[in-house]
């Protein structure tokens, strides 16, 4: 007898819309997405505003990538807690007995995790102009930041479902993912890295939130480019490629 044809977009799309389908289900979820990032942005932009030193920069404009960056990695804990307890609880199993793709399991979490992150990016976004962002950006400038937030967003994403394949409860999760939450703290996402000490300094230059946090701050307050485009470029496509390939491997091993 031989097995029956799977359909790999289309077996995606049906993933994509159960994990869409939990989330909106799930009232911590959605104040992930929305509250939280919409809390994170106000309390930043007016409690610190008054106190931090960022130079000539306005203080809102400043951080505003640093939030969105803070957020996605906290709200991508969601994707995570999903795929550990997909892997789990034994929904995997009733799948492995359909005619169903096995990449259509990850590509459906993952891709919920863009949705979602897309639903907090933008959520920051208008809260910033809420309390006072003036971006610089032009039409061009804000096709690059949109499609360098995709790029983003798809990494962290894949992180996320990376970390839940590798978890072995969906409490571990968090802990997995607490670097990710951490790493925009200690970066140029909050202050300028030159006034850090110097140990730390060091450490906040090059990590790859810096030339992340750094080109989106540019494109958006219209500053000239310069190397960290291209590093923070590299950066996201070697986390979509590593974490992708990781996340197969393990996935089908943890499938035989």
């Amino acid at each position: 007898m031989s097995k029956p044809k799977t359909n790999v977009l289309y077996d995606s799309w049906v993933m994509f819309k159960r994990c869409l389908l939990i989330a909106m289900r799930n009232p911590e979820a959605l104040a992930m997405a929305t509250i939280t990032p919409f809390a994170l942005m106000f309390l930043f932009g007016t409690v610190f505003g008054s106190i931090a030193n960022v130079g000539d920069f306005n203080y809102i404009d400043f951080i505003v990538p640093g939030i969105i960056l803070q957020s996605v990695a906290q709200a991508a804990q969601y994707s995570a807690i999903n795929v550990t307890t997909d892997m789990t609880k034994g929904i995997i199993d009733r799948f492995r007995s359909m005619p169903i793709s096995k990449s259509a399991v990850l590509t459906g979490h993952t891709g919920a995790g863009v949705a979602r992150n897309t639903i907090t990016t933008t959520v920051i976004i208008g809260t910033a102009f809420i309390i006072g962002f003036r971006p610089q950006a032009g039409f061009m400038d804000w096709l690059m930041i949109v499609g360098f937030l995709l790029l983003i967003i798809i990494a962290m994403s894949l992180i996320a479902v990376l970390c839940g394949l590798i978890s072995k409860t969906p409490e571990g999760t968090s802990g997995l993912m607490f670097p990710l939450f951490i790493l925009p703290f200690v970066s140029s996402g909050f202050a300028p890295t030159e006034t850090m000490p110097r140990g730390l300094s060091w450490f906040a230059e090059n990590q790859p939130m810096t030339p992340i946090i750094d080109t989106i701050r540019n494109l958006m307050l219209g500053l000239p480019a310069d190397n960290s485009l291209w590093i923070a470029l590299a950066w996201c496509v070697g986390i979509i490629v590593a974490a992708f390939v990781a996340a197969a491997q393990i996935y089908r091993r943890k499938l035989q």
